[in-house]
């Protein structure tokens, strides 16, 4: 057995079958989560507010007044659920491990999804382009492999141009009102003065998430009714106060205390008929299909069209982790983690149901491209449900393999005027 990283915990994780990656402090063998392998260490109990975490018993006062878990004052763009979809989901849908489908409802399975993409993009076109910042850093010679493999799934967020303002939203996308957003934009006055158009990016969104930002772009009220054309682009270079300030007759922001109100109303945000800039386009990353929920998909009505629901979607979903695990023949261990990756990719991402009972039925090879017919089937109501509202998608391989299993990107632009 291999010794544990230096400087990092000595707790051999049996699951995972390597040690816990975890920093220790000065002088000690375990983290914090195994601190209680170390003589004399205090009892550790689990965390009331959460259950995934534990903390020393003698600690615990200090520990609840600073957990992240603890309840927090809801922001004024915080609606509960607005983006989870209809409330008619999949609550009652009774999960089923493929491992104890029969041979023939696998097979009826494979039918369906063969019949179901028949007509679909599966073919997914080569689109791998690469920014000037971008190369500067995969040029630099102090960057080593692993950072140049990290490098090349990122966004550069360190933006040193002036007058380029951010503001970052806590708040799961699943629960954001963009509206509101930018009803109260008193931080952000560019997107309240100028009706900026609005591009929707998002890097790996996993599973469900890519549904709650689809919908969340696409089907807040107001975001889709600007009907004349979008302002000039602003270039990163200009300056802020280069734009036109608000003038004495604008509409103030909400004083201390308001909270999101039913509507626009005087003093409250923007007069009737405005709103921000129509939605231009947009780019995600997509991750982790096994991990998509039906009753957020905003693809069900595709899927309904085709004979399918929830059960054979849910199947689907578990189905689509082969085409970044079915590479590995039968009881093949994962290859050996990056060390200098405390978490590592293929332990944010991994698999729902890797060990399926599914040998002998089909090969790796097979496996494979069945995982890849569910992730372009899935991806296929997305593009449907895109098109709906206006817009034409296309798949694209952004990356290659090499650098990760999950390369593809949902584009997607308003249709030109027929």
């Amino acid at each position: 057995m291999a010794a544990p990283l230096p400087g990092r915990c000595g707790f051999f994780v049996e699951k995972k079958k390597r040690f816990c990656k975890m920093i220790v402090g000065r002088g000690k063998m375990f983290c914090g989560e195994h601190a209680t392998m170390e003589e004399g260490s205090s009892r550790r109990i689990t965390c009331p507010l959460d259950p995934k975490h534990t903390v020393s018993e003698d600690k615990l006062d200090k520990h609840l007044k600073k957990c992240n878990s603890r309840e927090k004052p809801k922001p004024v763009y915080y609606v509960e659920n607005i983006n989870s979809g209809s409330a008619d989901g999949d609550e009652t849908l009774q999960q089923v491990s493929l491992s104890e489908l029969s041979r023939a409802q696998l097979e009826s399975l494979l039918d369906k999804l063969k019949s179901a993409v028949t007509g679909l993009q599966c073919d997914v076109e080569d689109r791998v382009l690469s920014h000037p910042a971008l190369q500067e850093e995969l040029d630099n010679p102090k960057n080593g492999d692993s950072a140049l493999k990290h490098l090349k799934q990122q966004v550069d967020g360190k933006h040193q141009d002036v007058g380029v303002q951010f503001e970052r939203l806590q708040v799961d996308i699943q629960h954001l009102d963009l509206m509101t957003v930018w009803m109260f934009a008193g931080k952000v006055p560019l997107l309240r003065h100028k009706k900026l158009p609005l591009v929707g990016v998002g890097k790996h969104l996993c599973g469900a998430a890519t549904d709650l930002a689809l919908r969340c772009l696409l089907e807040t009220p107001g975001l889709r009714e600007e009907t004349e054309p979008p302002q000039k682009r602003l270039k990163t270079s200009e300056p802020a106060h280069d734009l036109e300030p608000a003038g004495p007759d604008s509409s103030p922001g909400p004083g201390p205390g308001l909270g999101p109100s039913p509507g626009p109303g005087p003093g409250l945000g923007p007069s009737p008929g405005s709103g921000p800039g129509a939605v231009l386009g947009l780019a995600v990353a997509l991750c982790c299909h096994h991990r998509c929920e039906w009753h957020h998909y905003v693809g069900q009505q595709f899927f309904l069209q085709r004979g399918l629901g929830a059960a054979e979607f849910s199947a689907f979903c578990r189905m689509s982790s082969w085409a970044t695990c079915g590479l590995r023949p039968p009881n093949e261990e994962r290859p050996p983690q990056d060390p200098t990756n405390q978490r590592g990719h293929d332990e944010e991402h991994e698999p729902a149901e890797e060990t399926d009972a599914v040998n002998g039925f089909l090969s790796a090879d097979e496996r494979e491209q069945v995982g890849r017919l569910c992730k372009r089937l899935i991806d296929g109501g997305r593009r449907h449900f895109l098109k709906t509202k206006g817009f034409d998608s296309k798949l694209s391989h952004y990356v290659s393999s090499q650098v990760t299993l999950e390369n593809v990107l949902l584009s997607a632009v308003p249709s030109s005027p027929s």
